[in-house]
């Protein structure tokens, strides 16, 4: 079952391994990301970091059998690079929570938490996947206090 969908422009890092992972317990991890996919270099370097007992997948954007990933007994932690590809995650499979932990600064983009940074286009987004019935919520770690998205909304309205 998906226990969680992150969304962390450095996806496997240690941030997750020891703090997300272990709080949730997961058993595996499932990396959506085409640059990831195609980089052996990348691969070793996000999973060295992980337990050897740890199951993860690295793929690429519509390659991903989420009916697979439901129906598993496996708690699974997803993680994605961007809002965009969380929003693709939403329209195909069953998510429960949506977590904003790292989205970096850029154009366009406007703090609402220390680690997260949005555009007009992602907060648009954030209320589409809401509307599916799925919590969104911005925390680097487990034991942050969760924003949701109404006070993202308005911390994104009041930056300037």
């Amino acid at each position: 079952m998906i226990t969680l969908v992150r969304v962390d422009n450095r996806l496997i890092h240690g941030q997750v391994v020891s703090t997300w992972i272990p709080h949730l317990k997961i058993d595996k991890v499932v990396v959506i990301d085409d640059e990831a996919a195609r980089s052996p270099l990348m691969q070793a370097a996000m999973t060295l970091a992980l337990p050897p007992d740890l199951a993860v997948t690295i793929a690429a954007r519509g390659t991903v059998d989420f009916a697979a990933l439901e129906k598993s007994s496996e708690r699974i932690l997803v993680l994605v690079r961007d809002v965009a590809v969380a929003e693709e995650v939403v329209k195909q499979a069953k998510v429960d929570v949506l977590n904003l932990g790292n989205v970096h600064f850029g154009e366009g983009r406007k703090p609402v938490s220390p680690s997260v940074f949005l555009s007009e286009e992602e907060v648009a987004a954030l209320d589409r996947i809401a509307a599916q019935g799925v919590q969104i919520e911005a925390r680097a770690v487990p034991t942050d206090h969760r924003v949701g998205l109404e006070e993202l909304r308005a911390r994104y309205r009041a930056a300037s």
